[in-house]
């Protein structure tokens, strides 16, 4: 699996406007909704499902990135999206330094594996430092989408 085919392109922002976790959480979500990959109505339970496993352990796992994940019984596929702060947001990251790109990760509760595929595809992206770097500087939708692509084709190559 492609990290572009775990991203819902239309629900990618650009510039998050929350200012913190549980906004950036929402906000995700709300734009998941917005743009159809998940059903409004699970908007807020989802994120009370996202909420709650941030406050067992932060997502944030240093170097300016949040990956916050459900695994929830009303979904019925995976998807995913970003959200890049150029201010950066506190998620009680490891390294304590604020989080500037967020991937939301939202998975069947019945499809484990799959869930854990997608994690491991996400960070394996995420720990290359150029990666990163590009992603923090994309401004806009389809510079954030064109990079996770042009990502794709140089891992299959």
């Amino acid at each position: 699996m492609k990290f572009s085919e775990l991203i819902h392109a239309p629900s990618v922002i650009p510039e998050l406007q929350a200012t913190d976790r549980n906004g950036v959480i929402r906000e995700l979500l709300q734009s998941l909704a917005d743009h159809g990959a998940i059903n409004a109505e699970h908007v807020e339970a989802l994120a009370r499902s996202a909420i709650a496993r941030e406050n067992q352990g932060s997502t944030g796992f240093g170097k300016g990135v949040a990956v916050p994940h459900v695994k929830h019984d009303c979904l019925t596929q995976l998807t995913a999206t970003i959200g890049r702060s150029s201010r950066g947001v506190d998620f009680a990251a490891l390294d304590r330094a604020p989080v500037y790109t967020v991937v939301m990760l939202l998975s069947p509760a019945n499809a484990p594996d799959e869930h854990l595929a997608a994690m491991e595809r996400i960070f394996r992206y995420l720990q290359r430092e150029n990666f990163r770097r590009f992603l923090r500087q994309a401004e806009t939708r389809e510079a954030i989408v064109e990079l996770i692509e042009e990502a794709d084709e140089l891992r299959s190559e």
